[in-house]
């Protein structure tokens, strides 16, 4: 009898452990689709039952999306302890070897967090909100300093500088490359935030810095650059073009293109951990699942 009961209660506690299974994967999903408030309440209702305090899946997507949906001011103003509860959630998961290991075996999850906080910072510090940026530049250090940086550029060999002048361009020569030669002679140039000139740029100091050697005025800001631009399908997109990302919460990061039409898109852009460098859009994680879409003002 104990024998049978036993072995009853083995394949209870196997089945309930494999229906579990999608649960989590299902948080992974939206997460990964950026649906962080679905993703929010998911997993606050998992830490509300008992039967799923085996792991600690749960509250790692609790604490990312907190810190994905603190973006949106709307919902960050109605939860002013959120930034904190979600440092507090984190810190608990570093503190045990079971959330060490849910961390790093969703590393690039963290690290994709952590290239939009620091983007974040840097909208922070343009719009002159220093106090949020220091909090926010406090918990990136503190939680995420060991977390390595997105690193998907392309190793390409930095043209020879040349003097950075005015040039007289004519659109209607469809000649491109020389505005592309001319972005790629900032390759290396740091990033930084408000930066429009090669002593450092953010995303888009740059494109507005490069296209104002060719007499073409950009707004300054990236969702500013996207609303005025004239949108492109990916297969209309040349070199020159822009390309813009969001992360959930609207354009926030603009780069441009350096490919040819119909090739797979690459951009030239600035990084916030590595300044300005060429990517190859589809082959980044990152970047592909942000990508907005294409515009153009070379037409």
């Amino acid at each position: 009898m104990t024998r049978w009961l036993l072995i009853g209660l083995i394949g209870l506690f196997c089945g309930t452990v494999s229906a579990q299974t999608p649960t989590f994967d299902r948080l992974e999903l939206y997460y990964s689709q950026g649906h962080y408030l679905k993703v929010y309440k998911q997993s606050g209702k998992l830490l509300d039952k008992p039967e799923y305090d085996y792991s600690r899946v749960p509250a790692f997507y609790r604490a990312l999306s907190t810190f994905q949906l603190t973006e949106n001011k709307q919902w960050a103003r109605t939860r002013p302890h959120a930034l904190e509860d979600a440092k507090a959630l984190y810190l608990k998961l570093l503190s045990t070897s079971d959330g060490q290991e849910v961390i790093e075996n969703h590393l690039s999850d963290v690290a994709a967090l952590k290239q939009d906080l620091l983007n974040r910072i840097g909208d922070l510090k343009r719009e002159g909100n220093q106090k949020e940026s220091d909090q926010l530049s406090m918990i990136v250090a503190e939680l995420f300093e060991q977390v390595p940086v997105i690193n998907d550029e392309v190793p390409i060999e930095k043209p020879k500088p040349s003097e950075e002048v005015v040039r007289e361009f004519s659109f209607d020569s469809k000649n491109r490359d020389e505005i592309v030669e001319f972005a790629k002679q900032q390759l290396g140039k740091p990033y930084v935030y408000t930066g429009s000139t090669p002593a450092g740029f953010d995303c888009s100091g740059f494109t507005s810095y490069v296209f104002s050697a060719y007499k073409v005025n950009l707004p300054r800001r990236s969702g500013d650059q996207y609303t005025n631009s004239k949108k492109l399908k990916e297969n209309k997109v040349q070199k020159g073009d822009l390309v813009f990302f969001d992360n959930g919460s609207g354009v926030n990061h603009v780069g441009m293109i350096i490919s040819e039409q119909g090739e797979a898109p690459v951009m030239i852009h600035a990084s916030t951990s590595k300044g300005i460098v060429i990517t190859e859009i589809h082959n980044s994680e990152y970047w592909n699942k942000r990508l907005k879409g294409y515009g153009t003002f070379l037409e």
